[in-house]
């Protein structure tokens, strides 16, 4: 029986473990995907104690205490942190087979040189340790960045900010990771927000400083939005979405859409309605994206706040989302398809929160690659449903089936706590496994150079390539 957490956990074989520790272990992360704060890392910020870094703002931790049934005001509500942290702490015994389980001890042990079990009786014990580290001057989130040997990360900003964390990066030359901007137009495509007039006039409009009042409106608002983010090193885009639509529409019919939408009298679209708006502005986006050389980053299949109670009590994003079966194949292709023709498709991560899609994208995005960049389409994952061991091979397995592995761009943590960069660990000890298994069953061939290389590109060499 293996020691638990050891320096070979999830790595199974001989061809592992050294796929990893040789290649694997020592390679920098590059995150294009990630919710972390551009105001802290500018700032330098440091964190009052552990809970604000192990819990924080995490949807899924918030919905395993539930799970237990934990009582609100120790989740989201008024309890103190160090409340918070120990019914965390109680909660994590329960938690086997859970990834949170996995990963909140990998990210104590990496960053906090912390071996002790997480669960209740030990809770003071670990709560004293991390918190009198996180005093230490080297316990900010830039060195914590560095600890993690982070290169570059992208995190999602909405197109109205004005971006002046990152330009206060860019002029700092103390800053050693690079922080990247990513467009995410989400709120701009949710047309049936009750809250996407105000948005639109008083946020995006008055960022671009343009009077939206037509369809080529929005559009000129996003392209300025989209200069101003290029200018500070913005690479990529990103999208959530519940469903994937594609229904072509008239200019005047889009201009009605926006019009009594701005006007106040569209507040309840049909799905027609909704999926023309929708065509329409990502047909306009993924074009732009193909000009600039962006990546663009589609998520598909969110049902967001289904409990009525929970949204209430607590507000919007606090674990009340779900998969959906939104990903449909035909709508996808469709899309994809309206781009590559006239040749404007950009390199595409697509990824869904249902696992029963993987092998349905992985299909459709076969059928357009091209030879702009290798894996110019690629299979993504989603950390939010997905996220665990089994969640990974699946991705990994639908990848080396119908496309290419060794094209594959790692993956992104989608953190919204710098320990979360824990995550690529998790990641490439999976991999490495993967790997390792078809090499030990004969599938592959056992050549060192070769192996090597494969890993390491898929770690990080694709990725610094991709993403430029």
């Amino acid at each position: 029986m293996k020691k638990f957490m050891d320096k070979d956990f999830l790595l199974q074989t001989e061809t592992a473990s050294r796929l990893y520790h040789e290649h694997a272990e020592n390679q920098p992360i590059i995150d294009y995907r990630c919710r972390l704060s551009a105001a802290d890392i500018a700032s330098d910020s440091s964190y009052r104690n552990i809970t604000r870094l192990l819990l924080g703002n995490a949807d899924a931790t918030w919905r395993l205490l539930r799970a237990a049934g934990v009582e609100e005001r120790y989740i989201t509500g008024d309890a103190s942190d160090y409340e918070k942290f120990q019914k965390f702490a109680e909660t994590m015994p329960k938690a086997i087979g859970n990834p949170i389980f996995l990963r909140s001890q990998l990210e104590l042990k990496r960053f906090f040189d912390c071996d002790t079990l997480l669960n209740g009786d030990t809770a003071a014990e670990i709560w004293t340790l991390c918190n009198e580290k996180l005093q230490q001057p080297e316990y900010t989130i830039r060195g914590l960045l560095r600890k993690a040997d982070v290169e570059s990360i992208d995190t999602i900003v909405d197109p109205a900010d004005d971006l002046k964390w990152f330009r206060k990066m860019l002029e700092d030359d103390s800053c050693k990771t690079l922080v990247h901007p990513i467009f995410c137009p989400d709120k701009v495509l949710d047309i049936e927000s009750p809250e996407w007039e105000n948005y639109m006039k008083y946020e995006l409009g008055a960022a671009a400083d343009i009077d939206i009042v037509t369809m080529q409106d929005i559009r000129d608002a996003l392209h300025k939005q989209m200069d101003h983010f290029e200018s500070l090193g913005c690479r990529t885009a990103d999208h959530t979405l519940d469903v994937m639509d594609f229904c072509i529409a008239e200019e005047f019919e889009l201009d009605d859409i926006v019009g009594r939408t701005i006007n106040g009298k569209g507040k309840r679209q049909t799905k027609t309605v909704r999926a023309q708006f929708q065509t329409a502005i990502m047909v306009f986006l993924a074009t732009e994206y193909a000009r600039r050389g962006w990546v663009m980053q589609l998520e598909y299949a969110v049902l967001r706040d289904n409990n009525s109670r929970l949204l209430a009590e607590a507000g919007p994003g606090r674990g009340g989302d779900c998969l959906t079966d939104g990903c449909c194949g035909a709508k996808l292709a469709q899309f994809l398809n309206a781009l590559d023709k006239d040749g404007l498709l950009p390199k595409t991560i697509v990824s869904s929160r249902n696992p029963a899609d993987g092998a349905m994208i992985a299909s459709v995005i076969g059928a357009f690659q091209g030879s702009e960049a290798a894996g110019k389409l690629q299979l993504g994952a989603s950390w939010n449903f997905q996220g665990d061991k089994n969640g990974i091979k699946a991705q990994l397995a639908h990848m080396a089936n119908q496309s290419l592995l060794g094209c594959a761009v790692n993956m992104a943590s989608n953190a919204r706590s710098v320990l979360s960069c824990a995550r690529h660990e998790y990641y490439r000890r999976i991999l490495c496994n993967f790997i390792g298994r078809l090499v030990e069953n004969g599938e592959y061939p056992d050549d060192a150079a070769l192996l090597g290389q494969l890993v390491e590109d898929i770690c990080y060499g694709n990725a610094k390539k991709y993403f430029g």
